[in-house]
């Protein structure tokens, strides 16, 4: 079965707008993992509009399945990761100013860079995993990084999903191939939903995690938080 992360970026926004604890972050992510949520995602950016440093170091206290920390390993960001210690980090290429997250690495041009990142980050005792774009040039570059997972970047695939489902997986399913054969674990993530998830779970060989955040707290707006945790794990089956 592929794991489900739950994403809790947006309630970290519904909860800073009125810059007091309600919803309570730390009582939401329990409650996820309590919901069913095999892990619980966050993403902490440098001007803090969502989920705060402050906010990490709290969460590794009370998540019990698996905490996942994306974000552009900037020297603040890994100071973090160096005090939490989370059981996974996810490598991004977020711009400081960016909306979300909107393109995979380029491992060939950075691959001396990731390669010092990922070395530090496995030394810590983290899992790392890095965002691509589904291109087998930047799979096989991934590789001399010594990354244990990637990331692929499903935005194209949403987008296209609609249309012609075939087409929209196809360049996944080339990528996760090769993922397999060069001894990657693969987990996906951006803009998943009700609608595509269980195609891309039926469709995508060796999927071990998705990370959702948006769709899944949107759908939880009108279905409940317990009950939509539990219709997304049962795409997943």
């Amino acid at each position: 079965m592929t794991k489900l992360s739950v994403n809790i970026n947006k309630i970290a926004t519904l909860r800073n707008a009125r810059g007091h604890n309600r919803p309570d972050l730390l009582q939401a992510a329990r409650d996820c993992e309590r919901f069913g949520a095999q892990g619980i995602t966050v993403h902490p950016r440098p001007d803090e509009r969502h989920i705060r440093y402050q906010d990490v170091r709290d969460l590794k206290a009370v998540v019990t399945t698996e905490l996942n920390i994306e974000g552009n390993p900037t020297p603040d960001f890994l100071n973090l990761v160096r005090e939490v210690r989370p059981e996974q980090v996810t490598l991004v290429p977020d711009a400081p100013d960016a909306i979300t997250s909107n393109a995979g690495w380029d491992t060939v041009r950075h691959q001396i860079f990731l390669i010092g990142v990922v070395q530090e980050l496995k030394a810590l005792g983290c899992r790392v995993s890095i965002f691509l774009d589904p291109s087998p040039e930047m799979v096989k570059a991934a590789v001399a990084t010594g990354t244990d997972r990637i990331e692929l970047y499903t935005e194209d695939y949403a987008r296209l999903y609609p249309t012609d489902p075939a087409a929209a997986l196809a360049p996944y399913q080339t990528a996760a191939v090769l993922a397999q054969q060069l001894g990657l674990g693969l987990n996906a993530g951006h803009d998943l939903d009700l609608d595509n998830l269980a195609y891309l779970k039926q469709n995508l060989p060796g999927l071990e995690e998705v990370s959702i955040g948006h769709a899944l707290i949107c759908d939880a707006l009108y279905l409940g938080l317990e009950n939509t945790i539990q219709l997304y794990r049962r795409q997943l089956v």
